[in-house]
C-alpha cells in the first residue's frame, strides 16, 4: 500500500500541473494571435549610440553600414510594437508573409537598414493584424505624430542628460504626451531609445509596464549626430 506522503506528493503535483495547464490555456487564447493586443510602442533609437556601440564591437555588417555611413541620423524608428498590458506578442505568423521589396525601400528614410525593416515585419508587423502595406503606413503615421525636440535634431557635441530631462523635452514638444506614456532606455552609459506608447488609433496613452523597464541611470550620454 503506498505511503501517505507519496500519495500527497502525487496529488499536489497533479494539482500544480492542472493549474499550469489552465494558466497556459488562458494565456494561449490571445498569445501571439495577430491583431489581438492592447497598444503599440513606438521605439525611437538614438542612431549615434547604436553606431558608436557597433564600432566598439567591431560590427561593420551591411545593416550597420547602411545606418552608420555618412548621413547624419539622429532619432530613427526602431519599430512599432504591439503590446499587451503585460508582455507582448512576437512572430505571430511562421513563416511570415514575405515583405515586398518596394515596401522595404519606401521605409528607408525612417528605418535606415533593410535588415531592420524585414525583421520588424517578421517579429512585430505580423502581430499587428494589418497587411504589410498598412503596417508600414501605421509606422509612418506614428512617427509623424511625434515631434522630436529641436535640440536633438542636429546635436553637434556629446551631451550628458538625465533620462527625466529627456522625457520632459519630448513632453514639452508633444502636447498630450505625459510621463506615464514615455520611457527612456540605455546601455551601460549611453542613451539607447525613447519609447512612446500609443493606442491602436495612434493616440498617446499610458503604459505602466513599459515605464517600469526604463533606464535607471542618473545621467546618459548622447553621442553627437554624424556631421551635425
Amino acid at each position: 500500500m503506498p505511503r501517505l506522503d507519496t500519495i500527497s506528493r502525487f496529488l499536489i503535483s497533479a494539482v500544480l500541473m492542472l493549474c499550469g495547464a489552465v494558466g497556459a490555456s488562458a494565456q494561449d487564447r490571445r498569445q501571439n494571435t495577430p491583431g489581438e493586443f492592447d497598444f503599440y510602442v513606438l521605439s525611437l533609437s538614438w542612431s549615434p549610440s547604436f553606431c558608436e556601440a557597433a564600432s566598439e564591437r567591431g560590427n561593420n555588417g551591411r545593416g550597420t553600414q547602411a545606418q552608420c555611413g555618412g548621413r547624419p541620423y539622429s532619432f530613427v524608428v526602431h519599430g512599432l510594437w504591439p503590446q499587451y498590458e503585460r508582455g507582448f506578442p512576437e512572430y505571430c505568423q511562421r513563416p511570415s508573409p514575405r515583405l515586398a521589396r518596394n515596401i522595404m525601400t519606401s521605409m528607408l528614410d525612417l528605418m535606415p537598414a533593410p535588415g531592420l525593416i524585414y525583421n520588424e515585419w517578421d517579429k512585430h508587423g505580423t502581430c499587428s493584424g494589418l497587411g504589410e502595406r498598412a503596417y508600414f503606413e501605421a509606422i509612418r503615421k506614428a512617427r509623424a505624430a511625434v515631434k522630436i525636440p529641436e535640440e536633438f535634431l542636429q546635436l553637434s557635441e556629446p551631451k550628458t542628460i538625465a533620462p527625466d530631462e529627456l522625457e520632459t523635452a519630448f513632453i514639452k514638444a508633444n502636447p498630450g504626451l505625459s510621463n506615464s506614456a514615455i520611457s527612456v532606455t540605455c546601455d551601460s552609459r549611453r542613451l539607447s531609445e525613447v519609447r512612446i506608447c500609443l493606442s491602436k488609433d495612434l493616440q498617446f496613452r499610458s503604459c505602466e509596464e513599459i515605464d517600469r523597464r526604463a533606464c535607471r541611470r542618473d545621467q546618459v550620454l548622447m553621442p553627437p549626430v554624424r556631421g551635425g
